[in-house]
């Protein structure tokens, strides 16, 4: 049986890994090289056998640059985003043999099917478990915004209504969000769920965990999961058992094997804490230290988060539950979505309208409700995004809406965390300049905000990046806010970030490193394998 030590010296704080310093040897021989190495190694036993087959098989040659003309002609006749269309054709074009073995192969989708099932399993069990409330519906009878139609096309892709008497809070930094979660997490009585993209040892998972771990003593059903990359360099392979010695009920979301397959790129990017069916938390915060800024990795760290109670946390509830029980027989969704015990009645304005976006089905669910924002805008549109790695669809609504008249304002990053991501960022700033797009970027650090707010009336916030990974590739989530007094707060610190920012202009463009044009060029071509 696992034993679990407390390597905290901080009584308020539990720490269940010992650290250690970093340090080449450390880096050779941890899991990320050694799963690489054994990735690489499967890839040279494939190319050998593909060799010895091309000495066996006669007219070995011929049925490859068949096979080549067949995935190509495929190319052209499947449903993908014709960005991505693009960049495999490239690849062909490189090394065709090998660029069309790699394409059949993302095709075929080895291990994404299973992943497939398990999900979709548990949200078509779930669909239809809720529904927008009649009366909502007689109160949004004339209105024109679009958050009708919006809920509508969400309920065909999973169970998304529109809730009223909701409050919902907005944090404009993680340091911010920490103490009230903290509070919130200490006053749980019946159950506590987390989902996070990120969980890294150290202060402020540290304290959450403390308290997790003093809930369970008090009778609090607690459950953990993380996306299985977390396993690959912040945690040890094992740390689900070690938070289960804790009494809490963890998962590692897809957990990461050496073995070829498309299963790795479909990762849980979504933050969720359910507390009670009272709190529901969303956002771009993980469970790591940079987030409330205790520690510098890219300057001071901007990132922002929202607390929603009423009735819409039953959404948050489902989404976590969806999750959770991928691959469960037993599903319990009905225990969790009842009203909270404690019959606490919420009156607040606006209507809230939480969802989630799968990369298992061909719905650009995050995508499609970003360019419905900036689509209906009548004034403005102001966005802070991480990344702008954008397909033709995306930035064609971007452009739209910037040139019939609309204040289209994007604040991105100005210390980057990954600087090719940074270079295929500013490939884009000369024409969405052009279109008349106003574009900044933060002076002092990294923007980590996935925000979009529009018209002083509707807002989203959640994890949706503007970028492939989110638009296609991870399960994300986000809150959709209409008319909520949260809103204008959202807008204010818009224009606080504004201040600490420098625009980007045709002149600054012209002055950028000659490396960043030139990676961004490069980049750009593959963007969508990002």
């Amino acid at each position: 049986m696992l034993k679990v030590k407390n390597y905290s010296e901080n009584d308020n704080e539990i720490r269940l890994v010992k650290y250690h310093k970093k340090g080449i040897l450390r880096f050779i021989f941890s899991r990320i090289v050694i799963f690489a190495l054994l990735l690489f190694l499967q890839v040279g036993i494939i190319y050998y056998y593909l060799g010895k087959l091309q000495k066996y098989i006669p007219y070995y040659s011929v049925i490859m640059i068949t096979f080549t003309i067949i995935m190509v002609l495929y190319l052209f006749n499947c449903s993908m985003d014709s960005s991505a269309k693009l960049t495999w054709m490239v690849i062909i074009s490189i090394v065709p043999i090998t660029g069309a073995i790699f394409f059949a192969y993302t095709r075929v989708e080895i291990g994404h099917r299973a992943l497939k099932k398990m999900v979709s399993g548990a949200i078509s069990d779930s669909k239809g478990i809720m529904t927008t409330e009649k009366r909502i519906l007689k109160k949004l009878e004339d209105d024109r915004s679009g958050i009708k139609e919006i809920s509508n096309y969400l309920n065909n892709t999973g169970c998304f209504p529109i809730f009223d008497n909701s409050q919902v809070e907005y944090y404009p930094s993680g340091e911010d969000c920490f103490p009230v979660l903290l509070e919130r997490l200490k006053n749980a009585k019946e159950y506590i769920f987390m989902e996070f993209f990120i969980v890294e040892e150290g202060i402020m998972w540290g304290r959450i965990l403390k308290i997790l771990a003093d809930k369970v003593k008090e009778g609090v059903e607690v459950r953990v999961m993380y996306d299985g990359m977390c396993e690959m360099q912040l945690l040890p392979y094992n740390y689900s058992e070690r938070l289960k010695q804790l009494g809490i009920q963890a998962k590692s979301f897809a957990p990461i094997h050496p073995l070829i397959s498309t299963y790795f790129n479909y990762r849980d990017h979504r933050k969720v804490v359910v507390i009670d069916g009272e709190y529901a938390l969303n956002g771009g915060i993980n469970l790591a230290d940079e987030y409330i800024n205790k520690k510098y990795r890219f300057g001071y760290w901007k990132d922002t988060a929202i607390m929603v109670t009423g009735n819409a946390v039953k959404a948050y509830t489902l989404m976590f539950l969806q999750m959770w029980s991928s691959g469960d027989h037993d599903r319990e969704f009905e225990k969790y979505l009842r009203t909270p015990k404690s019959g606490r009645e919420i009156k607040a304005p606006g209507f809230v309208l939480p969802y989630s976006d799968i990369p298992l089905d061909d719905d650009k669910v995050g995508e499609n409700v970003y360019m419905d924002v900036l689509n209906r805008a009548s004034r403005y549109v102001h966005i802070m995004t991480p990344y702008l790695i954008l397909d033709d669809e995306m930035k064609n609504a971007i452009k739209y809406a910037a040139m019939r008249g609309v204040d289209v304002k994007l604040i991105l990053p100005g210390i980057p965390d990954k600087k090719a991501a940074y270079a295929l960022a500013k490939s884009h700033y000369s024409e969405l300049i052009n279109a008349g797009v106003k574009i900044y970027e933060f002076t002092t650090g990294f923007v980590h905000a996935k925000v979009f707010v529009s018209d002083d009336e509707k807002a989203i916030v959640g994890t949706i990046n503007l970028d492939y990974r989110s638009l296609y590739h991870h399960f994300e989530c986000a809150t959709y806010m209409y008319k909520t007094d949260c809103i204008s707060e959202i807008e204010n610190d818009y224009q606080l970030m504004l201040r600490k920012c420098r625009i980007v202009t045709k002149d600054s463009i012209k002055k950028e490193k000659i490396i960043y044009k030139m990676v961004g060029g490069v980049v750009k071509t593959f963007a969508p394998l990002m």
